[in-house]
């Protein structure tokens, strides 16, 4: 079990998807370009069976852990990992019901 102090380590924010393509050579993964307010991240996530058309996920709003230590899939630095449900064993998005501002913190 986590103590309410192992969550609050979390770094979880909204950020609005500024691109989404798929990573070259990958079934899996798509490369997200997402504003947070203060800054722009660069994440990669494994939604391209769920979102096979990820361009229309441009302007969506979804939450992320923005304090993981950076790594590289694919030659690309992810900053960062987008929050889903799963089912079926695909991502499901989670994002606010209403528009917020980029940055929001998520508790």
């Amino acid at each position: 079990m986590l103590t309410i102090d192992d969550f609050q380590k979390l770094d979880i924010r909204i950020g609005t998807v500024l691109s989404a393509e798929k990573v070259p050579e990958t079934d899996k993964l798509l490369k997200f370009e997402l504003d947070f307010g203060t800054e722009k991240r660069t994440i990669i996530g494994g939604w391209a069976v769920a979102y096979p058309e990820p361009a229309k996920l441009v302007g969506t709003q979804l939450a992320a852990i923005l304090n993981l230590e950076p790594r590289t899939i694919r030659g690309i630095a992810s900053q960062g990992m987008l929050l889903s449900a799963v089912h079926n064993e695909q991502p499901v998005a989670l994002h606010p019901d209403r528009s917020v501002e980029n940055g929001s913190v998520v508790r």
